[in-house]
Formats: C-alpha cells, structure tokens, sequence
C-alpha cells in the first residue's frame, strides 16, 4: 500500500512526562506536514478513499549489475559509496576473484537463496539475497574466507542488523563451539574492542548485507533512528569464553552439543533515544 496514510509525531518521545507528551506530540504538529497531530489523524481516519489510496504495488528490489568496472580502485569506492553501498568507510572492491575465494568456503551453490531480510518485518517487504550475494558483502567487508561459513549463519537468521525505529537498535552475535578457535574469534581481553579481525569483520558484513541486500539503513526511509547507533558499524560479535565460565555454553542450554558451532543473535535496545 503505497500511499498509506501517516501521521508522524515529533520524535524522540522516551523519558517525556505527561505534560510533555500533551504539549510536544498530542497537541504538537506533524513534523512533515506541519499540520497539528490529533486533527490529522481524525482526518486520515475519516476522509474518504481516493484512487490513489487503493492502489497497490510491490517495491522491486535493487540488485545492481553483476559486476563494474572496469574503472579504476578510487573511482569504483566513489561509486559504492555514492550509492549508499557502503557504511561510509573503505570497502575491499568485491572483484570476481575474491568472491570466487570467499564461495569456496561453503559447499552451498552460488546461487543458492540463503535467506531474507527486512528492515522492519510487516512494513516493508522482505529481500532475499543468495550465497554469492553474501559473499560480496563479506569481501567488502574485509572477512577472511574461512569466517564465511558464520556469516551465512547469520545471513540465513533473516533477521537485519539494522532496524526501522525511531529508538536505534543494535544487534549482537554470541559464537559457540570450536568455531571460535578455528577462525581466531577473541574471547579474552578485549573481546568488544576493534582487536581482532574475525570479530570486526564478520560483525561488518552483517551491516552490509543488510544494507545492500536486505534495503536496510536508508535515512528517511527504511531508517528512522533518532540517534544512530555506532554498534551499527559492526554490531556486537563475541565468541563465549566457554572454558573459564562457570555457566554452561549458552547454545548448550539451548539444546546444541558442546561440539556443535552455534550462532545465536540478540537485538538490543539502542543508545536511549531521550
């Protein structure tokens, strides 16, 4: 539904008293139409449907070509970056060589659909994305080949690492089993810090993914985060330190065996929007 009509409130609204919310929002104006809130709404609700209103249509998915170039590393960064492709830092220009490395750590085909995402599940429709499509995310985002397989693990959760609220919401990934050892995933000192390639990269490639197949992060679109969030640049990637906590493996509560890698996903709420 295309043309479904919205009235918006000013924003943020956490941590507002009673006597604020009446003044601010209720008896507030839209701050895209101008127009006061409660007179809007009666109005939304009440006026008749036009034909534009009973129109209906599909968002087409805007997968690019399958590949650019050629062009030269600085023109080609331009371009990525100038098509909202990027989180606005540098990418590894995902060449067909690299992607061809990062597909032969996985036995699934290239082609094969993995999962799907969107921003905000029940108000815009879902993309899906292929195994070769990940792995250009992956590329781009730095990732060494043998931490593919857990990012497909994530990228087959269909859930986005960044979501449509005016709250700004971050996501965290928790790593389980011998995976963590065998991709160098940190679990000591500094685990949440930008100290280890695995942790970094895989926690970006969930960002570009989303953005690039999952339509995630356009500002005034699909994003609507007061704040932002800096957790967006990468998430939260942690490998649990199974060895020295006096817990269980969380996966292992959950069912899996100490011998199994698991991936379990967390959304938490964003930098308090008030």
């Amino acid at each position: 539904m295309p043309h479904l009509r919205f009235t918006f409130v000013k924003s943020p609204v956490w941590g507002k008293t009673a006597d604020q919310l009446r003044k601010d929002v209720i008896n507030g104006n839209d701050p895209v139409s101008g127009k006061p809130v409660m007179q809007e709404i009666v109005d939304n609700l009440t006026r008749p449907l036009s034909d534009q209103d009973k129109s209906t249509r599909t968002i087409p998915q805007t997968a690019g070509p399958d590949h650019y170039g050629p062009d030269t590393a600085e023109n080609l960064q331009k371009f990525f970056r100038e098509k909202g492709m990027t989180d606005y830092l540098p990418i590894v220009l995902p060449t067909q060589e690299k992607v061809n490395a990062m597909l032969k750590a996985t036995s699934h085909k290239p082609d094969e659909i993995v999962g799907k995402i969107s921003p905000t599940p029940g108000v815009f429709e879902y993309w899906s994305y292929t195994v070769k499509q990940v792995a250009v995310n992956a590329v781009m985002a730095g990732a060494d080949p043998k931490y593919f397989p857990v990012i497909l693990a994530i990228a087959a959760a269909d859930t986005e690492s960044i979501s449509s609220s005016d709250n700004s919401f971050a996501l965290a990934v928790v790593i389980n089993g011998p995976i963590r050892d065998e991709i160098g995933l940190n679990y000591g000192i500094g685990a949440l810090g930008p100290f280890s390639r695995a942790n970094a990269t895989i926690g970006r490639a969930y960002t570009l993914l989303s953005i690039n197949a999952g339509n995630c992060g356009k500002v005034g679109e699909t994003y609507m985060g007061v704040i932002g969030n800096p957790a967006n640049y990468a998430n939260i990637v942690i490998a649990e330190n199974e060895k020295e906590s006096p817990w269980q493996p969380f996966s292992v509560r959950h069912g899996f065996k100490p011998d199994e890698s698991v991936v379990s996903i967390f959304v938490g709420w964003g930098v308090i929007s008030a």
